[in-house]
């Protein structure tokens, strides 16, 4: 059984800091797991996680895998469990930078409309209106500090080309190159993956939650990339240690490739039982399929991160619109359409061609 603030000792100047999971019933928000890393003379934090504890357990591994003079500290995501303690960049006493991506910044500014948009979305799931249920989640997280002075966007960094292998990403480096940030962009808009070149270690963030992303800015093509990318890395023996947000271990050469295959698995599988659900056609409301999907999810064995009935609501409306279904009443274009403002209205697939094409048939 772990602790919250666990240090797991990687090698001599990398340690995982653990965090814990969702306990909404409770009141226990969720913390991220971090990493701290020396690369020369640089200590890199990757992530923050959220609360005083936690925050401790940092300084703590800080100190652990020092000596160092100057401080790098990148956030992988906007989200409340990764960004909590950010302004402990301002802290550390030495030269420090911090990096957030710039397509997070809005929800980080303002987490209460991020998570009314997400909960809109399933009013039919949500014990309270959307606006009140986003302000007690966004509570639980409290104190948040996610700007410090130091910070700024990977985007006012120019972009660079980045190979690992005969793999080819583009991101950011740092630290002479032993620190390379990645652009993944699954989990939500911005999400980066973070390589440590000298340990070995691929620190997936939230890009390895499950089978099928459940925010409302996730992109299932891109988590389902950034998995296959991330195998391909350890098979080349690129990187030799995986880690995650919220699996509370560490993940070596061969299981870490198993693990990644097993999430590959579980999506295409997701996908092809999704499908079965809507594959005749017609109407389905959104209530329906996700007790339908979540029965699915169960049989398969589906496993991810914080797994509750709002996520899997979530991640049902992700599927639906992954095979082409729209709201009925808000056809759009749009690849992740609004749900309309009766959440639970039906859904279904768009003709074929414009609605208002002439028939020419006869």
């Amino acid at each position: 059984m772990t602790a919250l603030g666990e240090l797991i000792d990687i090698d001599d100047r990398t340690v995982l800091v653990l965090g814990q999971e969702l306990d909404l019933a409770h009141g226990r928000p969720d913390v991220a797991n971090a990493l701290a890393h020396r690369a020369a003379d640089t200590l890199v934090l990757v992530d923050t996680g959220v609360g005083r504890a936690f925050r401790a357990a940092l300084r703590t591994a800080a100190d652990r895998v020092g000596p160092w003079s100057r401080a790098l500290v990148l956030t992988t995501h906007g989200h409340l469990d990764h960004i909590g303690n950010n302004d402990l960049a301002d802290e550390l006493g030495v030269p420090a930078e911090h990096y957030v991506p710039a397509a997070d910044l809005d929800q980080m500014r303002d987490p209460k409309s991020y998570w009314t948009r997400s909960f809109r979305r399933i009013a039919w799931a949500a014990p309270l209106p959307a606006p009140a249920l986003a302000a007690r989640v966004v509570s639980l997280f409290a104190p948040m500090r996610p700007f410090a002075a130091a910070t700024r966007t990977y985007e006012q960094r120019p972009l660079e080309r980045i190979r690992i292998g005969a793999l080819r990403f583009t991101g950011w480096t740092f630290a002479d190159g032993a620190v390379r940030v990645l652009r993944s962009q699954g989990h939500c808009a911005g999400h980066v993956i973070v390589h440590l070149r000298d340990c070995g270690v691929l620190h997936l963030s939230d890009e390895g939650n499950g089978a099928c992303g459940a925010m409302a800015d996730a992109d299932q093509l891109k988590i389902q990339t950034v998995l296959g990318a991330a195998a391909g890395l350890f098979e080349q023996e690129e990187a030799a240690i995986l880690t995650d947000g919220h699996t509370l271990a560490v993940r070596r050469g061969a299981d870490a490739v198993s693990h990644l295959d097993g999430l590959l698995a579980q999506a295409t599988a997701l996908h092809g039982a999704a499908l079965g659900l809507t594959g005749g056609g017609g109407q389905i409301r959104p209530s329906v399929f996700t007790s339908r999907y979540a029965e699915a999810g169960a049989g398969l064995g589906v496993t991810g991160a914080n797994l509750n009935p709002l996520f899997t609501a979530m991640m049902a409306l992700n599927q639906l619109s992954e095979l082409g279904l729209r709201p009925e009443d808000r056809r759009t274009e749009d690849r992740r359409p609004e749900p309309a403002d009766d959440a639970d209205a039906p859904w279904s697939r768009p003709p074929l061609g414009p609605a208002d094409a002439p028939d020419t048939t006869s």
